[in-house]
Formats: C-alpha cells, structure tokens, sequence
C-alpha cells in the first residue's frame, strides 16, 4: 500500500476521513479514496483484530481498537455497520467528533437509522444519511475493490435544514470515487429499496430454503442440478444475516406493504397457469422483460453472456469480485459485510 501523504498537505475536502465498520463497503470506498487521491489519512475501526490487521496492511493508514479513537479529528466519518447498532456506535462517537465534521452511512434504511443516529449528533456536525446501491455476495476487509462505486448509485436522503455546502462536498466526493448520486427522501428510499432489494433478497432466502429442505428429500438433486435461476438465487442468499435480518426488522413496513403486492402477483399467476391461459402469461412475461432492458439500457448491468462473470477479475491483491454482479441484479446485493467485525 502506498504512503498517504501528510495530513493537512492537500486541499482534499475530506482531509482525514473515518471508517467506521471495515467490510466490502468500506475497504472499496478506501480503496477508491486512495486510487484517486481524495484524503490524506484513513483511519479505520473494526472489533477485530484480524480484521484491523488486514485493514491496515490493504487501505487503512491506522487502525484503532475503538470507534471514538478513530473519529477524533477526521473530517468525514463513514458508519459502515448493520443498521441495528448504528445508535449504539453514534452514541459511542458523538462526544468525540470534530466541530464541522461530516457523518455519513451506508446502511440500506434510512428512516429507522436516521431516528436511531440524529439524536446523538452533536451541534456542529453534519450529519447526511446516505446508501450505495453496490455490493457483491462477498464481505470482508480483503473483498474491496476501487471500482464497485462506478456508475452505481449513491442515494443520499439529506436531513430538513442540511446547510448546502457540506452536502455538496459529500456530494462531489462520491462523485470522484465513480458513483451516479441522486437525493431522495428517506421515506420514499424505504419503500423503493423494498422494491428493488429487500423483498427480493428476502424471496431469494426463501427459495434457497425451499431448496435445501427439498435437497435431503430427493437426495441432494435440487442442488446438484439448480440450473442458473436458482443459482442466482443461492448468490443473492449468500449475504451477510446479520445485515439483513437488522434490515428487514427496521424496514418492515415498506417491505410487509410489497410482500403483500408481491403475494398478489403471485396468486394471479398460480390462477393464470391453473386455467391454461397462456395469452396472458406471454403478455405478463413481455412486460417484465422490458424491465431486465431498462436496467441494461440504463448501464446498471450487463447484456454479457452469463451475466458477465467470465469478465470476473482474477488475482486482484484487494480480493476484488466481479464487479458486475452488483446491486444492480437485484438492484442491491447490498450484503456486504457492513459488521463491525
């Protein structure tokens, strides 16, 4: 890993920045920092000791046993952990930050962790709750790789009252590492991440289990044969639990509301299939294959055949995956190990 240059010797906006959490997430975002020269000095936090280990020897200029440790002084502070201990890790935090710090997250909900952080963010400090739509199946400090932000996006669900300029100098910074950076408000990322992410991931675990509990029926058959549907479904399955279980506990509104419309899909094509009526299958099944075209006519996948992973970098030092098989299918693999391991 290369030196950082010494602090302060730059105009980066973020001189010294703050990873709180050291998985996919994080090491990418170092790793990205760090390739396109953005900050002086990262510093991490993980529990782990391994894991600090691994993070100082790949993308972190310091590691620090403890999270208030690690945000003295920086500049922005990324909380890069399960949305279930975010309260927790900000109260731990906030007497610790620095006046005019910025204080991001990555978490996939952001009513519930805005209700669990905010409260504990200090007078001075900005606090904007933000979500990158990347991800792979892997976790971990040796998963990152500088390229998973690019052309993903980024939605930021800024706070009422959220003064302009440190929003736009997180806004260009998550430019710079490659990410599409939209707003939205909290509310309604909730209900579209149900949508494009956690019912599918929460259908994907289903099925998975439908299948084991049918493999030691038919003597491992489902999983030796599984043909790629179902293989895509056991990738999707292979996320963090503890991530998601936080995040469907924290969004289960939103994700209750599209499991019902999803129910209701469901019955009226058990009907279709029931009644032999084939017109309007072919009709349903035209429709939905235009959103697989939208989604690859919009750059978030890839038409490559079989889905791009014989593309799958190999031998990369940071442990890169493919960085096609992001969360853009389904449009958030967003398992990623964001534990504070």
């Amino acid at each position: 890993m290369s030196a950082a240059a010494p602090v302060g010797s730059s105009r980066a906006a973020f001189p010294r920045i703050a990873l709180i959490g050291l998985g996919l997430i994080a090491s990418s975002m170092a790793h990205a920092l760090r390739a396109k020269g953005l900050c002086d000095e990262i510093i991490g936090y993980a529990r782990s000791a391994e894991t600090r280990a691994i993070a100082l020897e790949l993308f972190c200029d310091r590691v620090t046993d403890s999270a208030a440790e690690a945000v003295a002084g920086a500049d922005l502070v990324v909380l890069a952990v399960p949305v279930g201990v975010m309260g927790v890790i900000a109260a731990e935090i906030a007497p610790h930050l620095k006046p005019g710090a910025v204080v991001t997250d990555v978490g996939s909900v952001k009513e519930a962790v805005i209700e669990a952080v905010q409260p504990h963010i200090p007078a001075g400090v900005h606090f904007i709750p933000g979500h990158p739509l990347a991800g792979t199946e892997y976790s971990g400090p040796r998963s990152g790789f500088a390229t998973l932000f690019e052309n993903r996006w980024w939605l930021l669900t800024p706070l009422e009252g959220q003064a302009p300029g440190p929003l736009a100098r997180l806004r260009a910074l998550l430019e710079a590492i490659g990410a599409n950076v939209d707003e939205m408000e909290p509310k309604r990322h909730d209900l579209v991440l149900a949508v494009v992410s956690h019912t599918p991931h929460l259908i994907a675990f289903t099925m998975v289990g439908v299948a084991d509990h049918l493999s030691r029926v038919t003597q491992e058959e489902v999983i030796k044969y599984s043909a790629s549907g179902f293989r895509d479904f056991t990738r999707i399955a292979a996320s963090d639990p503890t991530m998601w279980r936080d995040v469907f506990l924290t969004n289960k509104e939103a994700v209750l509301d599209i499991l019902g419309r999803f129910t209701e899909e469901l019955f009226m094509l058990q009907r279709q299939i029931r009644m032999g009526e084939g017109e309007q299958l072919h009709a349903y099944f035209s429709r939905t294959r235009e959103i697989r075209r939208g989604i690859i006519e919009a750059g978030q996948d890839t038409s490559a055949p079989d889905f791009g992973r014989a593309a799958r970098h190999k031998g990369d030092e940071t442990g890169s995956a493919d960085a096609s098989l992001t969360e853009a299918g389904p449009v958030e693999s967003d398992a990623p190990d964001r534990a504070v391991t």
